[in-house]
């Protein structure tokens, strides 16, 4: 690491700037800003993004993550040998948030603590918590063993969701109908240690995202996932969309804003990007999902940037590093990213209809970022981004469907 440089400039250690792939613009919105960033990851420095590299003070890397006390020990080791005192510890992606706050414990650094991570993490842990604040949640138990899982569905009743208890997105999440299903599901969960047995709710699924600065709200959004993402990893045929809403005064989001804002304050969330899923069913009643303290994945920051025109990485950056937000955020368009599939194995082979779609649809398009022919397929199980996505927008939400619903019937991705 680096030597310090005196001043009231903020020394930031961040974890894992170059993975996933968002957590560079991350980075760099705040050394932008003015920080210095110091950043500790996995990956071998000359392997990270040029310009991540140039925005990084200095950069450490150690042998793996998830080794929590080899990491703080070395942290320390290389802070102490260069003077370098930290005033932040930040975190975006979920898997490390623990180590964050081992980070803050051991360098004397405020931020979310051990416990407080819990709450973000465990999502029994969580809903316990909204729980006892009168906070609708789905019925849930925590399950260590095949038994307990078996115990939990039957008081349940089905369907129920089974997923990690410290899982992120829809990874390793089954809905299982019956018996025989849920069989079938813990066939495939055997490397998960613990898991939350939860109520199937049946609805739309939504998206509350926030920028918050000392637990209060500097810029929200609510997205709508077409279809649920647990279904839409059922079925490999499917484009699944996510759209950023224009209009949040409707009447129909209000009570999912209410449950948000709600969420947050019982949970005590205080400076940075938070991520929330929840609920809307048949009858109107709202019902919380989960919540992650970071910043949603799948290039939903993104979309959000292009509904309103606005920088949310560096917003974020703002927010953490001198506590404002002072971005106009003006709601212009509905904003949609389509995630694409290819058909067939192997290698991209060609595109089928994307020259004319492009030529058509070119003023609502925002972004076209889809693997190049000869690319190996992504795996669509495992990753949202798939083979790639394109990102439209248009002020009328009605259109902006349609103009999504196209992209994801006419365009096709042949690989072989």
């Amino acid at each position: 690491m680096a030597t310090a440089v005196g001043g009231t400039t903020l020394q930031i250690l961040m974890l894992s700037p170059g993975y996933p792939e968002e957590m560079p613009y991350f980075a760099r919105a705040l050394a932008g800003v003015g920080a210095r960033v110091y950043g500790v990851g996995d990956r071998p420095e000359h392997e990270l993004p040029g310009d991540l590299r140039a925005a990084l003070t200095a950069y450490l890397k150690v042998d793996g993550l998830g080794n929590e006390a080899a990491v703080v020990g070395r942290v320390r080791e290389e802070a102490g040998r260069y003077g370098v005192r930290f005033d932040r510890v930040e975190c975006l992606w979920e898997p490390c948030m623990y180590l964050a706050a081992h980070l803050r414990r051991a360098l004397g650094v405020p931020g979310m603590d051990l416990e407080h991570t819990r709450v973000f993490r465990d999502k029994q842990r969580m809903k316990e918590v909204l729980d006892a604040a009168g906070i609708r949640t789905p019925w849930h138990a925590r399950a260590r063993t095949k038994d307990e899982v078996r115990a939990a569905a039957a008081r349940a009743g089905y369907p129920v969701i089974v997923k990690p208890i410290a899982g992120a997105g829809s990874t390793d999440t089954w809905r299982t109908d019956s018996p025989a299903d849920l069989e079938r599901a813990l066939d495939r969960l055997g490397h998960v240690s613990e898991v939350s047995v939860e109520e199937f709710v049946d609805g739309d699924e939504f998206t509350f995202d926030t920028v918050s600065i000392d637990g209060r709200i500097a810029y929200e959004n609510v997205a709508f996932y077409r279809p649920r993402p647990i279904e839409e990893k059922q079925h490999e045929w499917i484009s699944p969309t996510a759209t950023c809403l224009r209009d949040l005064e409707q009447p129909e989001l209000a009570d999912g804003l209410r449950l948000g804002r709600d969420v947050l304050r019982a949970l005590g969330f205080g400076t940075g990007f938070s991520h929330m899923e929840w609920y809307r069913k048949p009858d109107g009643e709202v019902v919380f999902g989960e919540i992650g303290a970071r910043p949603p994945g799948a290039r939903l920051v993104h979309v959000m940037n292009f509904a309103s025109d606005v920088d949310l990485f560096r917003g974020w950056a703002e927010a953490v590093v001198h506590g404002r937000f002072s971005q106009r955020v003006e709601r212009r368009y509905n904003a949609a990213i389509v995630f694409k599939r290819a058909r067939g194995h192997g290698r991209i082979q060609r595109y089928e209809n994307l020259d004319r779609l492009v030529a058509e649809l070119r003023p609502w398009i925002c972004s076209v970022n889809l693997l190049p022919p000869g690319a190996p397929r992504g795996d669509w199980r495992q990753t949202t981004t798939s083979d790639g996505y394109l990102i439209v927008r248009h002020p009328e939400l009605r259109t902006c469907f349609e103009i999504a619903d196209r992209i994801g019937r006419e365009l096709q991705i042949h690989a072989g």
